[in-house]
């Protein structure tokens, strides 16, 4: 019989967005998880490592060495529990938590919602690797920058009537009003050109003065940032700095982005959950050859959140941990909650059982954690699958940060 609670090992990616060498929180974690089988290049990106049983970086068991997913298959009711497993219809985890550990921007994207990724999966399987959607959350470890959802639709249309390049390259003259169909179009317009004609508006845009942004005077420090991580034909830029909330997150802070919601993180390390899927559609801040059509991005987009305070995901103290040192991210899915514990030293706290599988990821400090009789050591970067209908007791030695993501019924 398996034990409830299985330490893990997980692998890091690469992308070139990532932070290098050992300022890569994603990096330090694995070399913690997998010992001597990681060594950190200081020279290498270290984008995200990944904690579920996804198939493309799926998490093992540290010893014996498995694929987690064939523990959890082998002792499905004990591990995942009969009622989670009838509501989701499977024995795999329906969520999935990572570390990303950002240095410049991630691809300008959005993921299907349920209908479109179905579809998109039956045309092209190899891309498209499921029929899932993929609303996430987006939890702070350090100051993070993100552009995600939309700015409010008057503050959107001032910035395009008050600057005459964008009215008159961009604005579309069928519409009296401004509406969301108004800033589909708007996007696409952007998405939708020619190098010359982008590099052509970036110029113009780098010449104007901070007032000529109004309230979103940022955009000129940001704009020159973006063309030298990518490039000053990369539409991306535009859309992002134009339309889109532009935030800066303090650790604990949070947000949650709906399927089909437009983002792009920009810089820093966070803890993110998702429903259990890789789909991704995106149109800049990667290669061209990289970008997807900009008609199937823009189709596809919806309008929410249309504001900063939409885009955020407040917590909650979380009421069954005994002494007050949790809180509770619930984003509006079925899928996954998140619990954030912080402790100081010689503090703890017990979280009574969870009714459903969870992730638990030490992001700071050192102790221990208790659980069905047994006592295990807690380091930054340490990673533990905790099965359903277990309680566990959280002891703090110098100090204790623990992110745990879990589902119930």
């Amino acid at each position: 019989m398996a034990d409830s609670v299985i330490q893990l090992k997980c692998s890091c990616k690469n992308d070139p967005w990532g932070k290098k060498g050992s300022e890569s929180r994603a990096a330090r974690y694995a070399a913690q998880t997998l010992g001597d089988d990681f060594k950190i290049d200081e020279d290498k990106e270290y984008s995200e490592i990944w904690f579920g049983t996804y198939p493309s970086l799926p998490a093992r068991v540290l010893s014996p060495d498995q694929d987690l997913q064939e523990v959890l298959d082998a002792h499905a009711e004990k591990l995942i529990g009969k009622e989670v497993i009838e509501k989701f219809g499977s024995t795999k985890l329906p969520f999935l938590p990572k570390i990303l550990s950002i240095q410049k921007a991630l691809p300008l994207q959005i993921h299907p919602d349920k209908e479109l990724a179905a579809e998109l999966h039956k045309k092209d399987p190899s891309k498209y690797e499921d029929a899932n959607h993929k609303p996430e959350i987006a939890v702070a470890l350090t100051r993070f920058e993100t552009f995600v959802g939309w700015k409010p639709l008057r503050e959107i249309q001032s910035l395009f009537m008050g600057i005459d390049t964008l009215q008159r390259r961009y604005f579309p003259d069928s519409h009296v009003h401004f509406n969301a169909e108004t800033l589909r179009q708007i996007v696409l317009r952007i998405l939708d050109t020619s190098d010359t004609h982008t590099e052509e508006v970036q110029d113009e845009l780098l010449a104007l003065p901070h007032a000529a942004f109004g309230k979103h005077s940022y955009i000129k420090d940001l704009l020159p940032r973006l063309i030298g991580q990518y490039s000053k034909s990369d539409p991306a830029s535009l859309v992002a700095l134009l339309t889109m909330n532009y935030l800066v997150l303090n650790p604990g802070d949070s947000i949650f982005v709906p399927a089909d919601g437009i983002h792009a993180y920009l810089h820093g390390d966070i803890v993110e959950c998702m429903a259990r899927s890789d789909n991704m559609i995106s149109v800049g801040f990667c290669p061209r050859a990289e970008r997807d059509d900009p008609e199937l991005f823009a189709n596809a987009l919806t309008f929410s959140p249309r504001s900063p305070d939409e885009a955020l995901l407040p917590s909650n103290s979380f009421d069954r941990a005994t002494n007050g040192k949790t809180r509770i991210f619930e984003p509006p899915i079925d899928e996954f909650n998140m619990l954030l514990t912080k402790l100081a030293a010689g503090e703890d706290e017990s979280i009574k059982a969870l009714h459903g599988p969870s992730i638990v990821i030490v992001t700071g400090g050192e102790g221990k954690m208790t659980a069905d009789g047994t006592t295990y050591e807690l380091k930054e970067g340490y990673v533990f699958f905790v099965g359903c209908n277990v309680e566990v007791k959280y002891e703090a030695e110098k100090s204790l940060e623990v992110h745990r993501a879990y589902c119930e019924a």
